[in-house]
C-alpha cells in the first residue's frame, strides 16, 4: 500500500527501512522521502515504523509462546 503518494513510498519501504535500522520519522524521511512534501502521511508512516519496531523487539520467549 502507498503511504506517501508524493514520493511513492510504500508500507514495504517503511518496514524495510526499519529492518535496516531506521529509528525515527526524521530518519525515515531522509532515507525514503516519506513526508518530505505535504506531510499528510507522517502519522501513518510513524505508526508503521513503530509497529515494525514492536515486532522486532519482542522477547524470544514471547515469540516462542506465540508459535
Amino acid at each position: 500500500m502507498y503511504v506517501c503518494i508524493c514520493n511513492g513510498v510504500t508500507d514495504h519501504d517503511i518496514r524495510s527501512a526499519a529492518e535496516a535500522g531506521c529509528r525515527s520519522v526524521t530518519e525515515l524521511t531522509m532515507r525514503t522521502g516519506a513526508g518530505a512534501n505535504c506531510g499528510s502521511c507522517l502519522d501513518m508512516a510513524a505508526s508503521l515504523l513503530d509497529a515494525a519496531h514492536a515486532v522486532r523487539e519482542l522477547p524470544f520467549a514471547v515469540m516462542q509462546e506465540a508459535a
